[in-house]
């Protein structure tokens, strides 16, 4: 079986969405021989930033197409309070808060934002930590 190495993201401002990457996730980036290219190690694959327009070009395709791209990532933190700082972190490094931490179906508490090229991003913790008293209110 083979695993998933990186998730490049097509972006339209590296240095602008290298520094959302690092202050909002707090990622660090991995040392590459180009500066066309950021990485970060997410302790499993790698997180790519590339130019949309390059990324478009290398894969044959057009870099004007719109919409949703069908891809949301995700992060699990500790606690409801947790998601809703990483959500206020996000929005005060360029991103826009897409949906509030709030309790979700499944039991556990989560809230989405963007970065700034529009990838979505989801935060959020399990129902036990949530349900154990950990949660915000």
């Amino acid at each position: 079986m083979r695993k998933l190495s990186v998730l490049t993201l097509g972006v339209s401002n590296l240095k602008r969405s290298i520094r959302f990457y690092e202050m909002a996730l707090e990622l660090k980036r991995v040392p590459y021989v180009l500066d066309s290219i950021a990485f970060f190690d997410l302790e499993g694959p790698r997180l790519a930033l590339y130019s949309k327009v390059a990324l478009a070009e290398d894969a044959g395709i057009s870099p004007e197409e719109q919409g949703f791209s069908g891809i949301t990532f995700a992060q699990n933190v500790a606690s409801s309070e947790e998601v809703t700082e990483l959500l206020q972190r996000a929005v005060s490094v360029g991103g826009m808060l897409v949906k509030s931490g709030q309790p979700v179906f499944w039991g556990g508490f989560s809230g989405y934002f963007a970065d700034p090229d529009g990838y979505l991003w989801e935060t959020a913790c399990d129902s036990e930590s949530y349900s154990n008293g950990i949660a915000a209110t």
